[in-house]
């Protein structure tokens, strides 16, 4: 200091510190004089005890004036230098970077005009000093004082200057430092930290791309800023970055595609345009790069392809389009499960669109990776079970059309009919609103005798009577109403003549029995009059109720329908039919005359031909079983089920045993009256203790009017199950 003290006067010291900024100035130039005749002579020691002086007496004083001395004092010693001030700048730099947090804001503005200037005169020397620089510029671009910001500004671009022009300036050290201050939420620093990705960008020495992962998400972050000028900055540099990725041969896809799926999920729209629109160049781009990404992927872009805003809907279909359609192998880290797991977990979605693509990639799956998707069968079936309750048709389609191709295998269709049916059973509005549905499309795509069949078995030894009535009514009513079961009802039509036929007709039969008007359609639909007949009789001892003629209502209307055409012409000749005509008969009589199905079968009826009989035509036969018709027939020949002359016993035709069936038909109805009368037991059990409790608790009272209601109207009761076409 005893040096520096003999160099300089100490009017210039005196003036260094004056208050007033004319004076200060003064002695900066006589301080870049005496510095400059110092460096001429090379007398380095007195140039070093110079800047002691000024940095300890002057940038470190706790006096502000003192310190905005020392300042410029520093800067005018740096100019005197010239080419030389390269050796000095480790005392030069270091106070006038600790000025940048003075709590004077004037103090910080003549900081940055002293580095403006020290950093003019080394250039490319000061490259060493950049992180440091850099983090002190980040925090002045946010100062309350403007003058200071105006500054930080001026000395910002021109430290950018010198980068761009500099061979020595490591982007690997300098990524750490911006990566730590992206997340910044103040809106100048951010718009000081896009500048600098922008202008390194620009430098073609400079490989940004390579550290894009770097500082990605904190682009991202910028997208939903308050402000439009930071959203536009950090989109127009996002756009930039994406098209070098295009241009690009090798970028690490990964580690950006991460960073993409999360900003897919953002609340802010532009954002998930925005990173939806990435994810889509990356599927065209990163080809295999990606495989081991694709759950995330499409985790992203399947809750996209619902988005409110038509613009990301738009790029999801087509993203996800182009993922399906790319052949990936498990070999090459093709996650089958993992992309089962994301597709199950979006049939949750409460978005109709979501739900049917996610169920198309399961299809989809399903055709490529068959083996995989069947070894992760437990971990989707429940869900694709569920998704049969979908309030979407369309869904409901879809969800039909994997399990149908899940089901090509056997022991998967056995599996696929038994859960169908218990979650029938289980959920009896799923059976009355979609059960059409879902019966209709299997028939379609699995083969409805198969399917028939197998539904026919299962509910044969359905141990809940009740919803096996039910079912079984359910199928019927699909059996003759649907379309797509025609060859069913063809099949059972010829029951009579082909092997076929009969083979379907007995197997229905047995689970059938369930229901009586589902039994008496079958045989009706079959043509085997006679044994519908013996079945009606044989109804003398049920209990005719609400739910049986709501049935037997229904039967009476389908008759009525295009699908029992040819009974009603089968009608014009009766002495060819006469059990059809029986056995309409006996529907008749089991239904109130006032009812609407009685009018109409009683109107049916009355078209029928009158026909006279010669001679006794009915006679019983000695076994009991049913009528058996003698009518312009040879001696010894009997009409049978279809009226054809037959040499034939009528208990059994085409190895139908009619007797067998009965008994059959009849032991089934036994089970289903001992379970109704169970039920009606423990009805009044539980009806006859509410009511002693209720007079234990409640005086005597007179009955009023009021209290007596009649019976209510049988149009207002519905029969449980009733499917709805």
């Amino acid at each position: 200091m005893a040096d520096a003290l003999t160099v300089i006067p100490a009017s210039v010291l005196r003036n260094l510190s004056d208050k007033l900024y004319e004076k200060r100035k003064n002695a900066a130039l006589e301080v870049e004089g005496i510095v400059k005749q110092l460096a001429v002579a090379g007398d380095h020691d007195k140039i070093t005890a110079v800047i002691n002086l000024l940095t300890t007496e002057f940038t470190y004083s706790p006096q502000a004036n003192h310190r905005k001395g020392g300042l410029i004092g520093l800067a005018a010693a740096t100019v005197g230098l010239t080419s030389e001030a390269a050796q000095h700048l480790e005392q030069i730099v270091p106070p006038v970077l600790n000025s940048f947090s003075d709590q004077d804001s004037r103090v910080r503005y003549y900081a940055c005009e002293a580095l403006y200037n020290i950093a003019k005169v080394v250039r490319g020397d000061f490259i060493v000093f950049f992180n440091q620089i850099f983090d002190a510029l980040c925090k002045l671009s946010a100062d309350s004082d403007a003058n200071v910001q105006s500054a930080a500004h001026l000395l910002d671009r021109l430290v950018k200057d010198i980068v761009t022009e500099s061979d020595q300036f490591s982007i690997e050290e300098f990524i750490p430092l911006l990566r730590e201050r992206m997340n910044v939420l103040n809106p100048y620093v951010r718009q000081f930290l896009v500048g600098w990705i922008t202008v390194l960008d620009s430098v073609p020495d400079i490989d940004m791309l390579g550290f894009l992962p770097d500082f990605l998400d904190g682009l991202f972050n910028m997208l939903s800023d308050s402000s439009h000028e930071i959203r536009q900055q950090a989109d127009s540099a996002l756009s930039e970055f994406l098209q070098e990725i295009k241009n690009s041969p090798s970028v690490d896809y990964g580690r950006m595609a991460e960073i993409l799926v999360q900003r897919a999920g953002s609340a802010d729209e532009f954002t998930r345009l925005t990173a939806i629109t990435w994810i889509n160049e990356f599927v065209k781009l990163g080809g295999d790069q990606l495989v081991p990404y694709y759950a995330d992927i499409l985790g992203a872009i399947l809750p996209c392809i619902s988005d409110k805003e038509e613009k990301i809907r738009v790029v999801a279909r087509e993203t996800n389009e182009e993922l399906r359609s790319i052949q990936a192998d498990p070999a090459e880290g093709f996650d089958v499960g993992a992309i089962l797991g994301i597709a199950r977990r979006e049939l949750n979605s409460e978005w109709e669109a979501t739900r049917i693509e996610a169920l198309h990639w399961i299809s989809s799956l399903l055709y490529r990776h068959r083996s995989e998707v069947l070894s992760s069968l437990n971990d989707i079936f429940h869900s694709l079970l569920k998704a049969l309750s979908d309030p979407s048709d369309v869904v409901v389609l879809l969800v039909l059309d994997v399990h149908a191709g899940i089901a090509k295998d056997p022991q998967h269709f056995r599996q696929l009919v038994v859960f169908l049916v218990h979650t029938f059973r289980v959920d009896n509005s799923l059976l009355e609103k979609r059960g059409a549905l879902i019966i209709r499309r299997l028939c379609v795509l699995l083969n409805a005798e198969r399917v028939y069949r197998e539904l026919s078995t299962i509910l044969e030894g359905e141990s809940d009577l009740d919803f096996a009535s039910i079912m079984v009514q359910a199928l019927n009513l699909i059996l003759l109403t649907s379309y797509e079961l025609s060859e069913l009802r063809n099949l059972l039509k010829h029951s009579l003549e082909n092997s076929a036929g009969k083979d379907l007709f007995v197997s229905l039969y047995a689970s059938w029995c369930h229901s009586p008007m589902a039994i008496i359609s079958l045989c009706l639909l079959a043509q085997t009059y006679q044994h519908a007949s013996a079945v009606i009789q044989s109804l003398v001892g049920e209990d005719i109720n609400v739910k049986f003629l709501v049935q037997l209502d229904k039967l009476i209307r389908l008759l009525e329908t295009p699908i029992f055409a040819y009974l009603r012409l089968q009608l014009l000749e009766p002495g060819r039919y006469i059990w059809l005509l029986k056995a309409l008969n006996g529907l008749l009589m089991l239904l109130p005359q006032q009812s609407a199905a009685f009018k109409i079968l009683r109107t049916r009826l009355k078209t029928v031909p009158t026909y006279s009989f010669n001679g006794e035509q009915f006679r019983r036969t000695s076994s009991g079983n049913p009528y058996q018709i003698l009518h312009h027939m040879p001696s010894g020949s009997q009409i049978t089920e279809d009226g054809d002359g037959m040499q034939d016993g009528g208990n059994s035709h085409n190895g139908i045993n009619f007797a067998l069936r009965l008994k059959q038909f009849e032991e089934m109805q036994h089970q289903h009256r001992m379970h109704a009368q169970e039920q009606a037991l423990s009805s009044n059990s539980s009806t006859t203790s509410l009511s002693k409790e209720v007079q234990r608790n409640e005086e005597p009272r007179r009955p009023s009017s009021s209290d007596t209601s009649g019976p209510p109207s049988r149009s207002s009761k519905r029969g449980p199950g009733q499917l709805q076409l």
